[in-house]
């Protein structure tokens, strides 16, 4: 039951967002856009998303080194799969996958390798964040949806900031932190107190044994070559929009995309990625990239090209990545139901508020 109502409304969510995306369109320019396509330029595309799961994989094995050195093999089996279930299952309940997937192939505990995924998430997050800020200022203000990126960039900067506030005060101050925590929520939820303190208080104690030197710097080059090679993708794939297929009187509304607006439209898209949807991030990723495409490209180019290579984007990552889980599955004889299953037992729940 409780499944069922946290689906049903990430699906309403997922309606909304794509109400408002396709609200506008030209539905015969964007089938036209689709059928010009030149989706040749898929394939240096599917080598990048190739090239991202690689470096995220290896950027996690460097934050798990601290506890295990994870061989290879079981990291990229731990990421392919988890990062799947991430995409398929409602709300980001995908995100317990990993820990709970790298738990069973080393010696590293759940609630550790958890720690890892949050740290992840705040580094990336302020790193978009700080990109966005940055690439802002080059960017015209005449566009009504420019306020709107801006203050996604600063909820940004507020959700992560304060997180990573919070875990550096935790890690000076580790029991006035639990204190804190058992204070706070005590009022607000009082049966709950003890179980969330105590996850603070695990938490706190597993980023303790966070690498140090070579690892830490091997991660923040593997984050920039992360995203890195993601803006760089979508500024490729905006070549196969230019229209240059399109049959003689055919209508089609040509886009491009530079390195530059690519980067902000991935900033962007990540702020809309931080709203809980569907699975398979439909509908916020469609909203999200219209939004983003809006500061460079007129009306017309968006709501037809744009919204075309919006969607072929969308199913392009959402293919690669559940097939790169769907095989690891079957190469490991794992059941994707037994593994989400087991993302609801009390160890899971226990880590939530932590996440």
């Amino acid at each position: 039951m409780k499944r069922a109502v946290k689906l049903l409304a990430s699906l309403l969510v997922t309606f909304i967002f794509m109400w408002w995306a396709f609200r506008d369109t030209d539905w015969a320019t964007q089938l036209a856009s689709l059928k010009s396509a030149n989706y040749v330029w898929l394939v240096p595309y599917f080598g990048c998303l190739l090239a991202i799961h690689v470096f995220r994989t290896l950027r996690w094995g460097c934050l798990l080194s601290g506890l295990e050195k994870v061989p290879f093999r079981k990291l990229n089996e731990a990421s392919g799969i988890g990062f799947m279930m991430l995409l398929v299952l409602p709300f980001r309940l995908g995100e317990f996958a990993r820990p709970f997937l790298i738990a069973q192939r080393s010696g590293i505990r759940r609630s550790a390798a958890m720690t890892s995924v949050v740290l992840e998430r705040i580094v990336d997050g302020l790193a978009v964040a700080a990109m966005l800020r940055v690439l802002l200022f080059f960017v015209p203000t005449e566009t009504p949806e420019i306020r709107y990126v801006k203050l996604g960039s600063w909820l940004m900067f507020a959700v992560f900031g304060g997180g990573l506030a919070f875990l550096l005060f935790g890690l000076w101050q580790q029991q006035r932190t639990v204190a804190l925590v058992r204070a706070t929520v005590g009022r607000l939820a009082p049966p709950v107190a003890d179980k969330v303190a105590d996850v603070v208080d695990t938490f706190v104690g597993a980023m303790r044994q966070l690498p140090k030197g070579r690892q830490v710097v091997l991660f923040f080059i593997y984050t920039a070559l992360y995203w890195g090679v993601n803006g760089a993708g979508m500024s490729m794939l905006a070549n196969a929009f230019d229209c240059s297929g399109a049959a003689p009187g055919v209508v089609c509304e040509p886009m491009d995309l530079s390195l530059f607006e690519a980067y902000v439209v991935l900033g962007v898209l990540v702020v809309g990625l931080m709203i809980p949807a569907a699975p398979g991030m439909m509908g916020t990723f469609q909203a999200a990239t219209k939004v983003g495409l809006s500061l460079f490209l007129p009306a017309a180019a968006v709501n037809a090209s744009g919204l075309a290579y919006a969607n072929v984007m969308w199913l392009s990552q959402t293919v690669q990545q559940v097939g790169l889980g769907l095989i690891l599955l079957s190469m490991g004889h794992l059941s994707f139901k037994d593994i989400a299953g087991k993302l609801d037992d009390k160890d899971s729940e226990a880590a939530a508020p932590s996440a």
